[in-house]
C-alpha cells in the first residue's frame, strides 16, 4: 500500500528512461538487438472526496500516509462494496486498489464491534502468494488502527492459527489454505464465518486454466459454508491486468459483479524496449542455429543498469535461471566495482519466510540495487522506487507482462521496461510484431468451471463439509447431478434421501492438491536418507521425474536415480550438472466427439473431445549455457491415456494437389510441413489463451484415420480440458496467421528453435519443413475470416 503523492512528472533527479535506453543500446554490438522502442505517456491524477460513511479514524490513518484525497476509481469501487454490490476493480499496476476494499472493510470492522471490543464483523482476504498476503498484512498494521489482523497460511504456527480463528477480524490467506484448512474445519470457524462481511480476491487474473477452475469451485464451497453459518459476504475482486473483468469475476464467483475500470491514478512516462539476443556459432538439433540464452543477456543488462546506479528488477521464469542471472550479474559488476557485487541478490519461491521479508525490505530501502526474481514478485507487493524492469522471456500472458513491467515507476516517476526474448517462436514473434504485445488489450482469463475432473473432487470435499443437496446445483452448475452419479458409482459418495454423503473411501482419496488434476502425486525421495524432498503431479512424472532427469527444486539441482510408478516414488540425489533434460514422447490421438466446426472454404477447423495416448521414449541432455544437444538416452515407460479437449484443422487432398503445383509441395513433404506448423502453433497459442506451451500438446499427420485427410491437432494437457484449446478455436484465424508470420519471418534457413523446432518434440524435431509449413498455412488461411477473426 503506497502513499499517493500528487505527482504528474518524474521526481527531481530521476533518470530519463529514454536516455538510459540510448546508453544501453550504444554499448558495443547492441544496436541490432533492440528491435522496437516505444514510450507510454504520463497520466495525471483524478481524485474524489472521501465517502461520508468512511470511518474518520481510517481516513485519518490514510491522511498520515500521504493520501489527502482518494482517486476516483478507489471511491467508485468502495461505494459499490459498501452498498452491498459484488465488485471487481480492474485498474493499472500501482493504482491503489487495496484502499478501495480496505476502506469499507476496515470501516465495517470498527463500526460493528461489541461493547467490549468483541468481533462483530470479519473480512477474509485471499492472495495467490503468501508474500503478497504478508505484504498486505504489514501495510494494514502500518496504518496504526486497532484492527486485529493476521495471516493464516502454511507459515503460521498452531498457536497463531488458533488466535486467528478466535480473535482476528481481518484474515489474510490463500485458496490452498481455504481448501485444506478453513473449509474442512468450518465448524471451528463458526464465529468468524458468521460475521463475515467481505471476501477480497486479490490479483484474480492469476487464477486461470485448471488452477482457476479449482479456485472457482473453492469460492463456491466458501459461499455454501457462509450461507450455512448465516452469512452472505460481499465479494470484491481486484486485478491490474484482466480483460472482461465482469465476465472473469462472474465465472470465478458465480455471482453478478459490477466492474470498475476507469483508472484515476497518476502514472509516469514508461520507455519500453524489445530486445532479441543474437545468433551464436553453436548448433542445436540438425545443425540449427542457436541464439544466446536470454538469461545471459539479462545478466548483462542487469549488471549494466546496476553500474549506472539504476534500481532494477529482472524477472526470470525459472528458479534456476534466477540464481544464474543474479550470480552472473554479481560477477560482472564486481569487475567494475567490487562493492557493487553485494548489492545484487535473488528472490524466488522456496526461501524461508524471514528471508523473503528481508529481501523485500532491502529492495524497498535501496540497499539492493539489482534483483533477479521469479514471478513471486510479479504481484501487488509494494516495491516502490524501482527505475527499471527486465522481463526475461514472455511470461505467458500480456497481463503478466504489464504486471511485471508495472513494478517500476510505482512512485509516479518515469521508468524503463525491457523485454528480452527467449529462443522460441512466441518470443521471436513478439519482438518483431510489437503490436501483438503492446497494441492489444490483455487476455481474457480462461478456465472451465464445468470440467468434471475438477468438479468431482470438490463435490467430494463439499460433501465432507456439509452433505450435498439438489439445491446446490445453483452453485455447482448443470453438470453437478451427472458428476455426483459417477462419484456414487465409484464409492466416493453415498446417496441418501437428504442428499449425497462423504464416505471412508473418499476420505482416503487424494483430494488435497487443488492445482493438479493429473492423478496421484509422485513423491520425490532423497536417495540414502529417504527424506521426502517434494512431490510432482503424477501426470507429469513421466516427463519430469524419469530416470536421468535433472530436477530443480528450491534452488537445488537434483538428478533422478529411479522412478517407480506403482509406488508413486522417484528417488534422486543432489548433483551439480552443466545440462538440462527434455523428455521425448510418441503420441496418438483419436477424435471422440466433434462439438463444433467451421469451414474455411474447402478446409475445416474443429473443436471437440479427443483421447490422447502418449509414451515417453527417451530424453535429451542439453548444455545449460548454450542449449547444445549432448546426447539422447532411451527410456522404457508405459503409455498414458488422456481424455481432453482439442482444436484441429484439416486440409483436403484437392488443396494439397494444388500446392504441389503452385508451391512444389510433394506428398513426401507433407508430414514435415504439418509437423512444423503444429510446433509453431503450439508456441504461439499462449499469445491468445492464458496458458504455457507446456500446458498443451499437439499431433500432426498427413492422413489421420478419423478425418481421412491431413490434420493438425492442438490439445489441452489436462484431463477434461482447461479451456486453452477452445480459446484457440475461438481465435483460430488470428492465431494461425501469427503462426504463419513467425515461420516466414525467422532469419534461419531451414528451421530453428525460434520458429519450428520444439524443445518438447517427441520425434526429435524430425521431419520439419519450414517452407512447406508456410505454403500449407497459406492454403488453410486463404478463406479464413478477417485479420483479427476467430474460427468463424
Amino acid at each position: 500500500m503506497t502513499a499517493q503523492p500528487d505527482l504528474d512528472v518524474a521526481p527531481a533527479g530521476r533518470r530519463d528512461p529514454e536516455a538510459l535506453l540510448d546508453r544501453l543500446v550504444a554499448l558495443p554490438s547492441r544496436a541490432q538487438r533492440l528491435t522496437h522502442r516505444e514510450q507510454v505517456p504520463a497520466r495525471a491524477a483524478a481524485t474524489a472526496a472521501w465517502p461520508a460513511w468512511a470511518d474518520p479514524e481510517v481516513v485519518a490513518a490514510y491522511s498520515r500516509r500521504g493520501v489527502v484525497l482518494p482517486w476516483q476509481h478507489q471511491v467508485a469501487a468502495a461505494e459499490a462494496a459498501h452498498r452491498g454490490e459484488h465488485v471487481v476493480l480492474a485498474t493499472g499496476t500501482a493504482s491503489g486498489k487495496s484502499l478501495a476494499y480496505l476502506l469499507p472493510a476496515l470501516s465495517e470492522i470498527r463500526a460493528a464491534r461489541g461493547p467490549r471490543g468483541q468481533r462483530g464483523a470479519s473480512v477474509l482476504y485471499l492472495a495467490p502468494t503468501k508474500a503478497l498476503a504478508h505484504d498486505q498484512c504489514t501495510a494494514i498494521r502500518d496504518l496504526g488502527l486497532d484492527v486485529r489482523v493476521a495471516t493464516h497460511d502454511g507459515d503460521s504456527t498452531p498457536e497463531e492459527r488458533e488466535w486467528t480463528r478466535d480473535h482476528a477480524e481481518y484474515v489474510l490467506s490463500n485458496p490452498d489454505m481455504l481448501h485444506r484448512s478453513l473449509l474442512p474445519s468450518h465448524e471451528r470457524w463458526t464465529s468468524f464465518l458468521r460475521s463475515l462481511r467481505y471476501v477480497v480476491i486479490d490479483e484474480c487474473h492469476h487464477y486461470r486454466g485448471v488452477f482457476g477452475a479449482h479456485v472457482a469451485q473453492i469460492v463456491r464451497r466458501l459461499r455454501r459454508i457462509c450461507a450455512f453459518h448465516g452469512a452472505s459476504p460481499v465479494f470484491v475482486l481486484a486485478s491490474a491486468t484482466v480483460a472482461d473483468p465482469d465476465v472473469t469475476a462472474r465465472r470465478m464467483t458465480g455471482l453478478e459483479v459490477s466492474a470498475v475500470t476507469e483508472d484515476g491514478s497518476p502514472r509516469g512516462a514508461l520507455a519500453l524496449g524489445l530486445w532479441e539476443p543474437p545468433l551464436t556459432s553453436y548448433q542445436g538439433e540438425h545443425g540449427a542455429p542457436v541464439r544466446r540464452p536470454a538469461t545471459a543477456e539479462t545478466a548483462d543488462l542487469l549488471a549494466d543498469l546496476v553500474v549506472e546506479d539504476v534500481r532494477t528488477l529482472a524477472f526470470v521464469r525459472s528458479r534456476h535461471g534466477v540464481e544464474t542471472v543474479a550470480r552472473r550479474a554479481g560477477e560482472l559488476v564486481a569487475e567494475v566495482d567490487p562493492s557493487l557485487a553485494g548489492r545484487i541478490d535473488s528472490y524466488r519461491g522456496g526461501y524461508l519466510p524471514e528471508e523473503r521479508r528481508a529481501l523485500e525490505q532491502d529492495l524497498r530501502s535501496g540497499r539492493l540495487l539489482g534483483m533477479a526474481a521469479t514471478n513471486a514478485l510479479e504481484l501487488g507487493i509494494d516495491i516502490s522506487g524501482l527505475d527499471a524492469v527486465v522481463v526475461t522471456g514472455y511470461p505467458g500472458t500480456r497481463a503478466a507482462f504489464w504486471q511485471q513491467v508495472g513494478r517500476a515507476g510505482r512512485d509516479g516517476g518515469g521508468a524503463l521496461g525491457l523485454f528480452v526474448a527467449r529462443d522460441d517462436p512466441l518470443d521471436t514473434y513478439l519482438v518483431h510484431h510489437p503490436e501483438a504485445l503492446l497494441g492489444r488489450p490483455v487476455e481474457g482469463t480462461v478456465f472451465d468451471t464445468d470440467n468434471p475432473y475438477v468438479l468431482g473432487p470438490h463435490l467430494c470435499a463439499a460433501a465432507q463439509e456439509i452433505p450435498v443437496t439438489v439445491a446446490d446445483a445453483e452453485l455447482f452448475g448443470p453438470r453437478m447431478r451427472e458428476v455426483l452419479g459417477s462419484l456414487v458409482e465409484r464409492g466416493l459418495l453415498r446417496r441418501r434421501a437428504a442428499g449425497w454423503y462423504w464416505t471412508d473411501r473418499a476420505r482416503a482419496a487424494d483430494l488435497a492438491d487443488i492445482r493438479s488434476a493429473g492423478g496421484a502425486q509422485v513423491q520425490l525421495v532423497e536417495s540414502g536418507t529417504g527424506r521426502v524432498v517434494g512431490t510432482v503431479d503424477g501426470g507429469r512424472a513421466h516427463s519430469t521425474a524419469h530416470e536421468g532427469a535433472v530436477y530443480l527444486h528450491r534452488g537445488e539441482t537434483w538428478l533422478v536415480d529411479s522412478l517407480d510408478l506403482d509406488e508413486h516414488v522417484a528417488t534422486l540425489h543432489r548433483a551439480e550438472v552443466d545440462h538440462t533434460t527434455t523428455a521425448r514422447d510418441v503420441t496418438d490421438i483419436e477424435i471422440v466427439d466433434e462439438r463444433e466446426h467451421v469451414a474455411w472454404g474447402p478446409c475445416r477447423v474443429s473443436f471437440g473431445t479427443v483421447e490422447v495416448t502418449s509414451r515417453v521414449t527417451s530424453y535429451l541432455r542439453r548444455r545449460t549455457r548454450t542449449g547444445e544437444v549432448i546426447d539422447e538416452t532411451p527410456l522404457d515407460l508405459p503409455a498414458r491415456t488422456l481424455s481432453t479437449a482439442a482444436v484441429w484443422w484439416t486440409v483436403p487432398d484437392a488443396v494439397l494437389g494444388d500446392l504441389r503445383t503452385s508451391a512444389g509441395l510433394a506428398p513426401a513433404d507433407l508430414p514435415g510441413a504439418a509437423h512444423a506448423a503444429e510446433h509453431c502453433s503450439i508456441g504461439l497459442l499462449p499469445l491468445f489463451a492464458t496458458c504455457d506451451r507446456w500446458d498443451i500438446g499437439g499431433v500432426s499427420t498427413a492422413r489421420h484415420p478419423d478425418t481421412g485427410v491431413l490434420t493438425v491437432f492442438v490439445h489441452d494437457g489436462h484431463p477434461g480440458g482447461a479451456g486453452f484449446a477452445e480459446r484457440g478455436y475461438r481465435t483460430a484465424a488470428a492465431w494461425l496467421r501469427a503462426t504463419r508470420a513467425t515461420i516466414a519471418a525467422c532469419e534461419c534457413a531451414t528451421g530453428c528453435p525460434s520458429c519450428i523446432q520444439s524443445p518438447k518434440c517427441g520425434n526429435g524435431n524430425d521431419p520439419l519443413d519450414k517452407a512447406g509449413a508456410v505454403a500449407l498455412l497459406d492454403a488453410l488461411l486463404r478463406e479464413a475470416p478477417g485479420e483479427r477473426g476467430g474460427a468463424r
